[in-house]
């Protein structure tokens, strides 16, 4: 570390002269950073041979996965009696098999980390464990942000822990949009949303060709990043569920409007041509973050999230780029996006359930979540957090915790949850695709998924 009195520290620690505890408390004192810390304590793992073991699984990857087993690594330096153990599954926002296969052969773990918008899903398929008895009567809706609370909850009760939150705007490049002539204060914050009419305008003047006419540069790509279903259905004013009709509405107007949006702008492109350049980009593929498309300044927009601002600081640090809200459809249309986030959920059958309460406590409580917030720019869900300044010093991440969440809409908490969403997003490749006509595709995804919420009416979300 370089550091002398670190260095003391950390050798006091390694012959047991002092406690991982105060190792922790004293560092930190220090100055020394939560990442730091985590690595210390990696080399020099805890050897408590009585303590019971939390199995933890994730099916995230770096860099937010890093940022897990800091956590891990300082919740077994402070808990002599229980040691949590990270282990990285396959898997995905909806795609849970390894999870469910391992349940149901009586191997699963004791905390798994969910997409909260399927939570309501698992928990009506019988693979979460109702949480009622550990909460033992705390009203937790005090604690968490109202929507992700309402996430972590179905039929009544809780099933999940919120962890975090998180926004989505639409990122500019400045020095590519003066190329052309644009300028970049045009899409300043204070001056409003832009209409998507006028972001394919400008985004059309940044599209260059090779000499086979292929695209080598565009302005805008509406499927890459974070460019899905719901991003325009919501910008458009739609919505995705009728909860007095306990009906799905992927053919309400304004959600077919949003595709419809999309589906003509690539039309008007070439959807082939378009899609051989932007294809291995698309928002539902995972992408090396130094390979992403702004930020190796090959398109000059971008719709994405708050944890963006870790990817472009440490890949893209030269990159001059602003952030505004969503674009609207009209001039003088309020802008709309919306949030997503994780949750830490105990599965049924998990060998340690007193062992996994108290890790979820910790890594969905506070001290896990304000390490996750700084380490990732990601949001926290605990309401307290959202109000500490001290988080949000950089005024891009503190543009998305005071001006974005606060009326951010969220996908609605299904018992069909995950099967909506796949449904959705086979209907979006279609239709940006120019395979299908919007409303036809979306009318189908309704007749899909319907049938199987029908038998879980009347559902009311809290």
């Amino acid at each position: 570390m370089s550091n002398p009195p670190v260095d003391d520290r950390v050798r006091k620690m390694r012959s047991g002269r002092i406690t991982r505890r105060h190792f922790i408390q004293s560092a930190s004192a220090l100055g020394v950073s939560a990442t730091t810390i985590s690595s210390v304590l990696h080399t020099n793992p805890a050897h408590a041979q009585d303590a019971s073991t939390v199995t933890f699984w994730t099916t995230h990857n770096e860099p937010d996965l890093s940022t897990l087993q800091m956590i891990v690594d300082v919740f077994n330096a402070e808990n002599s009696d229980i040691q949590a153990q990270l282990v990285q599954v396959v898997g995905s926002e909806t795609d849970t098999t390894k999870l469910m296969t391992a349940v149901r052969g009586g191997v699963g773990p004791d905390v798994y980390m969910l997409d909260r918008f399927i939570v309501a899903q698992r928990a009506a398929e019988g693979v979460l464990q109702d949480l009622t008895e550990f909460i033992a009567g705390e009203d937790l809706s005090e604690v968490y942000i109202p929507f992700a609370w309402a996430e972590a909850n179905f039929g009544g009760a809780a099933y999940a822990l919120p962890f975090d939150t998180d926004a989505r705007a639409l990122y500019y490049n400045k020095g590519m949009l003066e190329e052309v002539g644009i300028n970049p204060a045009e899409l300043d914050v204070t001056n409003g949303p832009i209409t998507f009419a006028r972001l394919a305008e400008i985004a059309n003047q940044l599209n260059e060709t090779d000499q086979d006419g292929n695209f080598s540069r565009m302005g805008f790509v509406p499927y890459t990043h974070q460019g899905m279903p719901y991003t325009y259905g919501f910008a458009f004013g739609g919505s995705f569920f009728d909860e007095a009709a306990c009906a799905v509405t992927p053919d309400d107007p304004g959600v077919v409007a949003g595709h419809q949006w999309v589906y003509d702008y690539t039309a008007a492109l070439g959807p082939r041509k378009v899609n051989a350049f932007a294809g291995p980009y698309a928002a539902i593929v995972s992408v090396p973050e130094e390979q992403d498309l702004f930020v190796t300044e090959r398109v000059a927009f971008a719709i994405t999230g708050d944890w963006f601002l870790n990817t472009l600081a440490k890949f893209a640090p030269e990159n001059d780029y602003g952030l505004t809200v969503m674009p609207v459809p009209n001039a003088g249309d309020e802008s709309v996006t919306w949030a997503g986030g994780w949750s830490m959920v105990m599965p049924q059958g998990a060998k340690n359930p007193e062992g996994a309460w108290r890790f979820m406590q910790y890594i969905a409580g506070e001290p896990g979540q304000r390490t996750y917030t700084t380490e990732t720019a990601h949001l926290p869900t605990i309401s307290a957090l959202l109000e500490d300044t001290s988080l949000f010093e950089d005024v891009n991440h503190r543009f998305f915790a005071q001006q974005l969440l606060p009326t951010a809409k969220n996908r609605p908490p299904l018992p069909v949850g995950a099967r909506y969403w796949d449904e959705l997003t086979s209907a979006w490749q279609r239709i940006y695709l120019n395979e299908e006509e919007p409303s036809a595709a979306l009318t189908m995804v309704k007749k899909r998924v319907q049938p199987d919420l029908q038998g879980f009416c009347p559902i009311e979300i809290p």
